[in-house]
């Protein structure tokens, strides 16, 4: 019976032993999620869309906040409310940047309308970024999705503070394939980026500013979301995929190209885009040359699509 009892005690001790372990694992995984900003032009085309659900559907991810940028930066922080509100994330800070010119119809603009989700106002967005790095020096990656103006600004305003930041991770640039190559043919050569080219200044900036940076080129980037898989992931009858759904209607095109997601993904997944050291350097046109010399950022210059489809669309979609 003693010999019974001392079993009995052990068992219990090291279940509980086990579960104060897991509790401490579990713990421990909440503590080291990656602290996120997004830096965006959502609302005109879609794949920013996609990319923001790609990050709310990534626990390893805390997204402390998203920025808009380029043109009516406030009607994309309407856009970005109701699409944070739309998939249970309305807490998440928005921030709107300067305004500038409009280049593009916003054609998502009416989805931000009528108050779904939408707050009072929006903080200044660089303020707000270079707050949040003081906040948390060394620990933010930048996710840079659009023109560079906040990251421009920020830069202007306190680079020593902006050189905190522990990475960009940098959806722009193109080295060696431009735009309609997707790498079943010849390259021929790079073309000027939209995300460089809006902001030139900018982009000279964040490449000689000394912060690491992750580029995912038009070389790695162009991955389209074909029928079968629109159809399959708008079957979901998810909030968030229901969203992304009305987004692309409003969109009106028909064949979204994914380059947005794949800086997520990167995040998540380094895998999905292997990286290669190199020295970029942004002309005054707008090309991200590539040229000799100490290397100033990883560069992704290919990746495999089916790859890449198939971890957005069971992340996305499940």
């Amino acid at each position: 019976m003693r010999r019974i009892t001392l079993f009995l005690i052990c068992v219990v001790c090291a279940s509980l032993g086990k579960t104060k372990l897991g509790f401490a694992q579990a713990s421990s995984t909440a503590d080291i999620r990656e602290k996120v900003i997004i830096d965006t032009d959502i609302g005109d085309d879609i794949d920013d869309a996609f990319a923001l659900a790609l990050a709310l559907r990534s626990p390893e991810l805390e997204i402390l906040g998203v920025t808009t940028n380029f043109g009516d930066t406030e009607a994309r922080a309407r856009i970005t409310d109701r699409l944070l509100g739309e998939a249970g994330h309305p807490e998440i800070p928005v921030a709107a940047g300067a305004p500038t010119p409009e280049k593009m119809k916003l054609n998502q603009r009416r989805y931000g309308e009528g108050g779904h989700f939408a707050k009072a106002s929006h903080p200044d967005a660089v303020k707000f970024l270079l707050e949040e790095i003081r906040k948390h020096p060394g620990e933010i990656t930048l996710i840079a999705i659009g023109p560079l103006m906040n990251v421009g600004a920020a830069i202007d305003q306190d680079p020593a503070t902006f050189r905190q930041l522990e990475r960009v991770v940098l959806m722009g640039g193109s080295v060696r394939r431009g735009y309609g190559n997707l790498g079943y043919e010849q390259p021929h050569g790079p073309d000027p980026e939209w995300n460089i080219i809006n902001d030139i200044p900018a982009a000279q900036k964040l490449f000689a500013s000394g912060v690491p940076i992750a580029m995912m080129p038009l070389d790695s980037t162009q991955l389209k979301l074909d029928e079968v898989k629109r159809a399959w992931l708008f079957s979901r009858g998810t909030p968030i995929t229901d969203a992304l759904t009305v987004l692309y209607h409003m969109w009106g095109q028909e064949m979204p190209t994914l380059f947005d997601p794949k800086t997520v993904a990167y995040v998540l997944d380094s895998r999905l885009c292997p990286v290669v050291p190199l020295r970029i350097r942004v002309d005054v046109k707008g090309f991200t040359r590539e040229e000799a010399g100490t290397p100033n950022a990883e560069v992704c210059l290919d990746s495999d699509p089916e790859k890449f489809f198939r971890f957005y669309l069971r992340r996305v979609g499940e």
